[in-house]
């Protein structure tokens, strides 16, 4: 099949064809055009999405750290990498489809004008052969016509009497010039006919096949590239397939990372106070006094033993206990004095106690003018303001567990300063060895300002090191001391008063420090008499300050440089090690600063 042979007579219809496969081939590239845009924009619009859902790292503190943000942002970055994939594809589209096709419909334009015209010169020589035998047929059509008129003109001459011999000479002359010119128009006629059909045997046999052949190979090489531009079209988005598989498979494994028993712990880790819950609010029968009085206003012994048996049981219920938000019940009725009640004496001996009517009168006043003991919405809101009041340096402001949280991250913090301090100091002093040793190198005074400030450095964060170290261990000895305390309640039902600790508190009351142990001064005794015949801890080994340590904080023990002391508890890993003074002073000091050696078989001193 060959549109030379089939469509020899069709040159404007093949015309109208090769035009439209040009304009089809265009109009697809404009759709792969708009396709690409399409792409473009949706990845686009997909980038901003992550970008506005995407947290701010401004500060540590606001990184994701619950296990379904994690995954959240797990799927946006996710959702990013697709998005970076949708651009791949448009960008493939563009260079492998768009961009081919319209390079290849600029060459398909150019060589269907030149194979127009190649057609359209043939045709143009083959009308101008035409022309030339028709006009030599003409030619000798009217040279035999005028051929024949002189046939006619002699024949008259000659069969004429009247005609004379001249006349029919030149008639027949006449006929013979004709004659002679109508046989030359016939040979040219004949040669130009011939040639013609040549030409047009050529035109139709030869010239035009080749040029059709041309147009249809240029047709089907259109059709084959729209057919590689469709692959292509098809091939970019496929080949992202596994990548964008990917994208979609790490969004499915955000989404099973997601642990609700995790996030709940840190739920309790970040907002962890490390304050006790309260205890239960002791029973205060103030009927007591006015039963008493009613009756006879006396009292049996043993109903004297059981009332301070149920004295002691009550504050001994009441002891230990931390109130929320700082707040302590209101201090109980004061006991009663000797001024309030007094000894009678019955007629045969026995005595008993009676009460004046002041214990009743004061009992009645406080059933009247006694306040609740659950703390008001203004001490919640004191309470909270002083929550979220500004961060101290020890971080005093927050309760117990996060200070503790707090101080360790500033430790961990100044260590690695205090490391890359040490690096630089060592680095240093390799480069001033270099130049002591190579004068030629450099000059080792220069290094010295540099050297100094660096030591500086490393004392500066030694200090703050040791600082917040002395707030952790007090903070840490604190939440310890309170564990015991709430055993030893537990077992004793000691009312322990106060606040739990002046760094770690919520109250609202400052005063109350100064007034709560004067409240139940009689008990103290009680409690500090189950530590007091405890034995001094025996040595374990002596130590040897390397540096000098101030201890000002509670519970260290302050040593001067060189001096000598005993161990008697290592290092836990907090950094701390309790020593001795020889005149039995004990504390903890940093075991950074001390040289210990440990003894097997020592004894306390």
């Amino acid at each position: 099949m060959s549109w030379g042979t089939e469509l020899w007579d069709q040159f404007d219809s093949l015309d109208k064809h090769t035009q439209w496969g040009i304009d089809f081939l265009e109009r697809y590239a404009k759709f792969v055009k708009e396709r690409i845009e399409i792409e473009q924009n949706y990845a686009k619009q997909l980038r901003n999405l992550v970008k506005k859902y995407c947290p701010k790292r401004s500060s540590k503190d606001e990184e994701p750290r619950f296990t379904s943000c994690i995954a959240f942002f797990n799927i946006l970055n996710e959702l990013n990498d697709y998005a970076g994939q949708r651009e791949v594809v448009a960008e493939e589209m563009a260079h492998r489809v768009y961009g081919e096709l319209m390079r290849y419909a600029h060459d398909l334009k150019t060589e269907r004008k030149m194979h127009l015209q190649e057609g359209r010169k043939a045709q143009q020589y083959l009308d101008m052969c035409w022309k030339q035998m028709d006009n030599s047929k003409k030619k000798f059509e009217r040279e035999c016509r005028e051929a024949e008129k002189a046939q006619q003109s002699y024949e008259r001459l000659d069969n004429d009497t009247n005609a004379t011999k001249a006349d029919v000479e030149k008639a027949k002359q006449q006929l013979n010039l004709r004659t002679h010119m109508a046989d030359e128009n016939k040979n040219e006629y004949a040669a130009q006919l011939q040639n013609f059909n040549g030409e047009q045997h050529k035109h139709f046999y030869v010239v035009i096949p080749q040029i059709y052949k041309q147009l249809q190979e240029m047709d089907e090489r259109r059709t084959i590239k729209l057919s590689e531009c469709y692959r292509g079209f098809a091939d970019s988005e496929r080949k992202v397939i596994p990548i964008i598989s990917k994208c979609l498979e790490g969004m499915i494994l955000a989404a099973k990372s997601v642990d609700e028993r995790r996030d709940s712990q840190m739920v309790v880790d970040s907002f962890k106070s490390g304050f006790e819950p309260p205890g239960d609010f002791p029973f205060e029968d103030y009927s007591q006094h006015i039963y008493r009085t009613i009756s006879d206003g006396t009292i049996s012994a043993s109903k004297q033993e059981s009332g301070k048996m149920d004295a002691k049981t009550t504050v001994g219920k009441a002891k230990g206990k931390l109130w929320l938000f700082g707040k302590k019940p209101k201090p109980q009725s004061p006991p009663l004095t000797p001024t309030s009640l007094f000894t009678s004496s019955t007629p045969n001996g026995s005595q008993f106690l009676t009460f004046s009517i002041e214990p009743v009168h004061y009992c009645m006043n406080e059933i009247k003018t006694g306040k609740p003991r659950i703390p008001s919405f203004r001490s919640l809101k004191r309470g909270w303001s002083v929550k979220m009041g500004p961060a101290l340096e020890d971080f005093s402001h927050l309760p117990p567990e996060q200070r503790r949280k707090k101080l360790q991250q500033r430790i961990d913090e100044l260590n690695r300063e205090l490391q890359k301090e040490s690096d630089q100091k060592e680095a240093l002093n390799k480069m001033k060895d270099v130049y002591e040793k190579n004068p030629q190198m450099g000059d080792p005074g220069s290094l010295q300002p540099k050297l100094a400030e660096t030591m500086n450095n490393i004392d500066r964060l030694r200090m703050e090191i040791h600082k917040n170290e002395a707030w952790l261990s007090e903070v840490e000895g604190k939440t310890g001391g309170r564990g015991d305390r709430r055993h030893s309640s537990d077992i004793n039902h000691l009312v322990t008063q106060g606040r739990e600790s002046p760094e770690g508190s919520y109250t609202d009351d400052a005063n109350q420090e100064v007034r709560g142990p004067t409240q139940q001064h009689g008990h103290h005794s009680e409690f500090d008499d189950e530590f007091e015949d405890d034995d001094p801890l025996p040595a374990i080994g002596h130590c040897k300050a390397i540096y000098p340590f101030d201890g000002h904080n509670e519970g260290t023990l302050a040593m001067k440089e060189g001096e000598v002391l005993y161990i008697i508890e290592e290092d836990k890993g907090d950094g701390w090690t309790r020593a001795r003074r020889q005149n039995g002073e004990e504390g903890y000091v940093p075991t950074s600063y001390i040289d210990v050696t440990l003894e097997k078989n020592s004894k306390g001193s």
